[in-house]
C-alpha cells in the first residue's frame, strides 16, 4: 500500500519525533531519581551520548525506542513504503549501539539497555517490578544487561 502522505510531509513527520525527554525515559529517570539515584543526562562526551550517566556506580542507561534501534523480539516492522532506506537506517542504528556499547565497556563503563516495550507495551512490567530491576542492576557487579518484555 502507497503512504498516504507525500515523501515531504512524511519526512516532516518523521523528523519532529523526539529522540530526548520521550515517555519512556522519564519513566526510568523519575523512577530512579525517586529512589535517591542521581545522574547527568545525554552526556555528548561518551559514545552514543547516553540517556542516563550515573557516575558514581560506574554505570550508563540507554534506553531505546523498539523501531528505531530495531529491537527483534517486538517484530518491528519496517515501513511499508521506501523500505530499502529504513531498512539500511535501522541496521546502522543497531551496529552504532553494538559500537558504542563496546567504547564504552572498553573505557570502563557498565551498560544498561532498557528497550521502549519493557515500559510501555501491553506485556510490560508493572513500573514499580522494573524499577527493581535496573536499581538491582545498579546495585549489581553486572557489566552489560538488557531489560525487554
Amino acid at each position: 500500500m502507497a503512504d498516504i502522505v507525500s515523501k515531504e510531509k512524511r519526512s516532516e513527520i518523521m523528523a519532529s519525533v523526539g529522540n530526548k525527554d520521550t515517555e519512556p525515559e522519564l519513566i526510568i529517570r523519575k523512577g530512579i531519581h525517586g529512589k535517591g539515584y542521581r545522574y547527568s543526562l545525554n552526556d555528548n562526551s561518551l559514545p552514543g551520548r547516553p540517556d542516563i550517566k550515573m557516575p558514581k556506580y560506574n554505570a550508563i542507561i540507554f534506553i531505546h525506542g523498539c523501531f528505531w534501534h530495531g529491537h527483534e523480539k517486538c517484530g518491528s516492522q519496517i515501513p511499508k513504503s521506501n523500505k530499502e532506506f529504513w531498512r539500511n537506517k535501522i541496521e546502522r542504528n543497531k551496529e552504532r549501539d553494538r559500537e558504542n556499547t563496546e567504547k564504552l565497556l572498553g573505557l570502563g563503563w557498565r551498560v544498561l539497555t532498557i528497550w521502549e516495550c519493557a515500559i510501555k507495551d501491553k506485556n510490560s512490567l508493572p513500573h514499580d517490578k522494573l524499577l527493581e530491576k535496573v536499581t538491582g542492576w545498579i546495585e549489581s557487579d553486572s557489566k552489560r544487561e538488557t531489560i525487554s518484555s
